[in-house]
């Protein structure tokens, strides 16, 4: 029974270190070397040469020739890909919902690494009106949708985003601590905002939320700046309705 009871939590163990070696992967979109990973992970670098073999063998990493850089392979983007549509049809009548009560286009985006990916959309009916392409990536600290995927985050990991991303940015935008102060105000419940942050004339109000899988996504309206003002209430009312019945 003793030796049984070795043996599962072995494979537990081997099940454990490999989800974190993809997690690693997964922060990495340039990829790891073997090495990288050992450290990263404080494994030896035998036992993670077995693991990645493994899960090479399945198709969840790959290596790049070459160079011998170690990245997820298709296998995992394939089930990543199940996965957004999945939410995707889930999230359909919500977006339609809030665009048909307010006239304005509705943006789905998943946080992908330090970007928030856009993945879907309802076109609002007003003639003048805001429109991104699916598909299209934008920053997390100077959009609706980023900020309220920061704010789904632990504080440590959202701070660190936060900080690299205003590091590179140009010297008129927010600091660091205001941006943690506003997350700190969208963890409270309060929709993130975006008044002209990211594109001038543009303004965008929206929410997030984890799913059991451990992804982020965002639901966000975005609106010319030229009648922000004017439906920001009643376009916070329908967003906080919606927020309401997605995430209780």
């Amino acid at each position: 029974m003793q030796i049984q009871a070795r043996a599962r939590t072995r494979k537990v163990q081997v099940i454990s270190r490999a989800a974190g070696i993809l997690r690693l992967l997964a922060r990495e979109s340039g990829g790891l070397s073997l090495g990288q990973i050992a450290t990263r992970a404080d494994l030896p670098r035998s036992t993670v040469q077995r693991i990645v073999s493994a899960l090479a063998v399945e198709g969840f990493v790959s290596t790049e020739k070459g160079n011998g850089g170690i990245r997820l392979g298709p296998e995992i983007q394939s089930l990543a890909q199940a996965s957004t549509a999945d939410v995707k049809d889930r999230l359909r009548p919500t977006m339609r919902r809030i665009s048909e009560s307010t006239g304005e286009t509705v943006d789905l985006a998943v946080l992908d690494g330090n970007k928030m990916f856009f993945i879907d959309q309802i076109v609002g009916s007003q003639r003048l009106r805001a429109v991104s392409s699916i598909g299209a990536r934008f920053p997390l600290t100077t959009t609706a949708n980023g900020k309220a995927a920061l704010a789904c985050m632990d504080h440590a990991d959202a701070e660190g985003l936060i900080r690299a991303e205003c590091s590179a940015r140009i010297a008129n935008s927010k600091s660091a601590e205001k941006l943690l102060e506003e997350i700190k105000g969208i963890r409270a419940g309060r929709l993130a905002s975006d008044e002209n942050e990211h594109t001038e004339g543009i303004c965008a109000l929206g929410f997030a939320f984890r799913e059991h899988s451990g992804d982020i996504y965002a639901v966000s309206t975005p609106v010319p700046g030229t009648r922000y003002e004017r439906v920001k209430g009643s376009l916070s009312r329908t967003l906080r309705e919606c927020r309401e019945l997605l995430c209780g």
